[in-house]
């Protein structure tokens, strides 16, 4: 795990309690340093402080996501919606408010690194390998996803929500069983990451050929993924 904050006290903190409970922890003062151990590939998730001197984290996100789709939580401020709505326009898989928890922080990665297995309550040797609608292609083992036969880049949130739908695909799903198949979490009643997940699978894999929205918002429910 590479750990991005400026406050030396909670770092200190984090990397502890990361440590007994079975993560390799790594850590970067500031942006800059952040960026540049992060481009090493070396972590399989990153946790991201948004204000940090030299580079802020949406510049690091930014950057990050122009070649990297390792996941990243990041730390916002309390009441500061803008900010966790940026970052997840940007390309973070999570996000968890200060003052937190480390329980809570330890629960959003296991949770986060969990979305690389089968969805939760279905078995791997049962789950498919390939799933096919029209002309969009999951391929499970791999983790791939192709829209007309070319790739389509995306972070390990956004596959595990595009998977939920597609497995249920022609049925609406609600924001609940989304959040906890996909996110692996309760839904709580301000949190927008399903919503900006959604809109950025929207904008990367487009409308159906026929124009129609690929993936429909059931007013009152949740989402449902076409299925002609």
């Amino acid at each position: 795990i590479l750990l991005a904050d400026d406050d030396a006290e909670l770092t200190e903190m984090l990397t502890q309690y990361l440590a007994t409970e079975g993560f390799d922890v790594d850590s970067a003062p500031d942006g800059e340093t952040a960026l540049a151990k992060a481009r090493s590939g070396e972590f399989d998730l990153m946790v991201l402080d948004v204000m940090m001197p030299h580079k802020n984290g949406f510049d690091v996100l930014r950057e990050l996501r122009a070649h990297s789709l390792v996941p990243i939580i990041m730390l916002t401020a309390r009441g500061e919606e803008a900010d966790r709505i940026v970052g997840l326009e940007l390309g973070a898989d999570d996000y968890v408010v200060k003052p937190f928890s480390a329980r809570e922080l330890v629960a959003r990665i296991r949770a986060i690194l969990r979305r690389a297995g089968p969805i939760n309550g279905i078995p791997g040797n049962e789950a498919p390998q390939t799933l096919t609608f029209g002309d969009l292609e999951m391929h499970t083992g791999t983790r791939r996803v192709l829209c007309s036969g070319q790739p389509v880049a995306m972070t390990s949130t956004e596959y595990s929500v595009l998977e939920v739908l597609l497995r249920e695909a022609g049925q609406a799903v609600s924001k609940t069983e989304l959040s906890e198949r996909a996110l692996g979490r309760k839904l709580t009643r301000y949190d927008r990451s399903l919503d900006m997940h959604v809109s950025s699978l929207r904008r990367k894999l487009g409308a159906l050929s026929g124009g129609e929205e690929r993936i429909k918002t059931v007013r009152g429910v949740g989402y449902q993924y076409t299925r002609l």
